[in-house]
């Protein structure tokens, strides 16, 4: 092929081996084709390098081939960008692109960029909550297809999805229990974030499943290493015997493992720690590295516009939660020979 020739349609399909129509369909993100096939259609396209015109494409389906994402929260950009980046990498496969607007964290004015932006005829919108949250539902007044990412909504017939907190701190509980530990302590972020009051759920449950008991009750507190730091000194104070200690955050994390070593103790030989978020600053940072939980955020963007994107296309969606497990990450807080 010529290198100043753009590839065309029918090559695209005869590299994927379908019909000519088939590959219009998988390309413009219809129905009524198997996923394996659009995947394989698109896959030809990305290497033939094929580029549909897109304002044709908009013309012949009234869409503008864009998505808005809005950011409730710009204090949760540490989180939030994992997840639009996860959301950008599916956007990518269909041919889409974004308009990115933050809220500053005044609620109201979501509904006030969503009107902005359908106002530039976006074709559906991807909320980023706050921290598992409660967002308001802006999906009546934005009148096209929506989906929330990491934040409940007030309307349980949006389609929202989550990182499942409740099984990841059980996953956290049973490594704990399988390295040895059975006097396990919590110290965690505020108790009004949805994110905590799930992971000591899971904490709980776990422990019980196990026939094991919390340590001198949850600590709550601050998304702080100073704080933490205290925290341990009180927790390790008060239970000297304590043999693992298990953290809401990876900086939580890090402080807790600085006020071990500072008693005296080693990480994990005498205390096992872990943290949650697989933030790398700390997680990788800390000495020794923490075992913790990745919450996989660019899988939960991606998937969340999967869904966005089927809501476009016309498919119709049964509303409601969709969790997704984290991964537990083993690294030589819990274990020595871990990495």
């Amino acid at each position: 092929m010529q290198a100043d020739r753009q590839s065309t349609l029918t090559e695209v399909a005869q590299l994927a081996g379908v019909s000519l129509t088939t590959a219009s369909k998988a390309i413009n993100g219809r129905d009524r084709i198997s996923e394996v096939t659009r995947k394989r259609v698109l896959r030809a396209a990305r290497e033939l390098s094929y580029s549909p015109n897109l304002v044709a494409r908009s013309l012949a389906s009234g869409r503008s081939s864009t998505i808005g994402v809005l950011l409730r929260d710009p204090m949760i950009h540490r989180i939030a960008m994992p997840i639009v980046i996860g959301a950008e990498s599916m956007l990518e496969q269909w041919q889409l692109s974004a308009i990115i607007a933050d809220a500053r964290e005044v609620v109201d004015r979501l509904a006030d960029l969503a009107a902005m932006l359908r106002q530039r005829n976006v074709d559906g919108l991807l909320i980023v909550g706050d921290n598992q949250g409660l967002t308001p539902s802006i999906s009546a007044s934005a009148k096209i297809p929506s989906v929330y990412v990491h934040g409940r909504t007030t309307n349980p017939r949006d389609v929202v999805h989550l990182v499942d907190d409740f099984a990841g701190a059980v996953a956290v509980v049973n490594h704990l229990v399988e390295v040895g530990r059975a006097r396990i302590a919590h110290i965690t972020g505020p108790e009004y974030s949805p994110a905590v009051q799930q992971r000591v759920l899971g904490i709980g449950h776990a422990l019980e499943e196990h026939g094991l008991q919390l340590v001198g009750g949850v600590r709550y507190g601050q998304w702080s290493q100073r704080w933490a730091s205290q925290a341990a000194r009180d927790v390790l104070a008060d239970a000297p015997d304590l043999d693992a200690i298990a953290c809401g955050s990876d900086q939580i994390a890090a402080g807790v493992v600085e006020a071990v070593v500072a008693s005296g103790r080693k990480v994990p030989d005498d205390v096992a720690v872990t943290g949650y978020d697989n933030w790398t600053v700390f997680a990788e940072e800390t000495e020794p590295a923490l075992t913790t939980v990745d919450m996989n955020l660019e899988k939960l963007g991606a998937a969340a516009v999967n869904d966005l994107f089927a809501m476009i296309s016309g498919t119709r969606l049964g509303g409601g939660t969709r969790h997704h497990e984290g991964t537990l990450v083993v690294r030589g807080s819990t274990d020595r020979h871990a990495p």
